[in-house]
């Protein structure tokens, strides 16, 4: 993959109402916690944010945390020293 064909996939990442987003997103609200989404009058930016009782939600996949990492660690071509 190009640099430039990476980057364009990277920009269509989305960054608010992801799936696993809205999945607790809904199951929170059916179980009568009221919360805010986004929000960005909280530090962080959390994904989930439920003032009532200070907690924030971030809301990350796999991806961004190695999973697999072992296996996949090799075939990273780009910025190998970093």
């Amino acid at each position: 993959m190009t640099t430039e064909e990476r980057s364009y996939n990277m920009s269509r990442i989305r960054g608010k109402d992801t799936s696993i987003e809205r999945m607790l997103s809904k199951a929170l609200w059916h179980r009568g916690l009221r919360f805010r989404k986004n929000s960005s009058s909280v530090y962080g930016h959390p994904d989930i944010s439920i003032k009532k009782y200070m907690v924030a939600i971030f809301c990350d996949g796999d991806f961004w945390h190695g999973w697999n990492w072992e296996e996949r660690k090799e075939s990273i071509k780009s910025n190998r020293d970093y």
